[in-house]
């Protein structure tokens, strides 16, 4: 049984925060509670508008956390500027757009190439690991192959909302993207609306390395704890990983 990370997003740690523009609670601190139960890793969305996660956040994060350090943004110079100054392990490269609450899809990386380059480019130069946060499509894994990403992040958000046919339907679409991508020399992450209740079938695709979640664990941590939160979604991987 290969082991499956778990890197927990702290973005919505901040979103409490910011909704009374005060210092607690703070992510940083989360982060490390996080670690401390179990995660691998940690992740954070600069947004471009900062509607939670601050610079300041990226910066000390940088400097705290042990495991792998995951900052997510769009493919604009705002968040380019931040990563090529603090340096993560790697950068998720995520559409964005102001009006939505959470990223609502993929990257379209198959039709946004060009400006796509750029930025990957800078970052791969920089010594930064790169990961496209796409659907489970062909044709977008073929140009995170292309642009040279190192990995991808398989979008879960349609197998997370859908029920009965349509969810088996999904959940076979991410297992032939995972290989796909797999067999094309890509690491292979997933993430998005994942919660202990639905996460055990992708915790089971073998090509899977790593699992993205935030809102689901910061929200079982207002009733339970962080620590429980972090051990219960670990605990849920686990049965997933075991099935393979």
């Amino acid at each position: 049984m290969s082991h499956l990370a778990l890197h927990v997003n702290v973005d919505h740690v901040a979103t409490l925060r910011q909704a009374r523009g005060t210092r607690y609670p703070d992510p940083v601190e989360a982060a490390l509670a996080c670690e401390r139960a179990g995660a691998d890793g940690i992740t954070v969305h600069l947004r471009e508008d900062r509607r939670h996660i601050q610079e300041r956040d990226v910066r000390v994060l940088k400097e705290v956390v042990r495991g792998t350090y995951n900052l997510e943004m769009a493919a604009g110079d705002d968040g380019l500027v931040v990563a090529l100054a603090v340096r993560p392990d790697h950068v998720t490269i995520v559409p964005e757009r102001r009006e939505e609450r959470t990223t609502e899809g993929g990257l379209d990386a198959a039709g946004q190439r060009a400006a796509l380059a750029r930025v990957v480019d800078a970052l791969r130069d920089a010594g930064i690991r790169v990961s496209l946060f796409i659907a489970a499509d062909d044709a977008q894994i073929d140009a995170a192959v292309s642009l040279g990403a190192d990995q991808i992040e398989l979008h879960t958000g349609e197998y997370a909302d859908a029920i009965g046919a349509h969810r088996r339907e999904a959940l076979a679409a991410l297992r032939r993207g995972a290989a796909r991508a797999r067999d094309a020399g890509l690491r292979v992450a997933a993430g998005h609306g994942l919660t202990v209740a639905n996460v055990v079938d992708v915790a089971a695709i073998e090509a899977v390395e790593e699992l993205n979640i935030g809102h689901a664990i910061v929200a079982d941590a207002v009733i339970v704890g962080l620590a429980e939160a972090v051990r219960a979604m670990r605990g849920a991987m686990v049965r997933g990983r075991a099935a393979t």
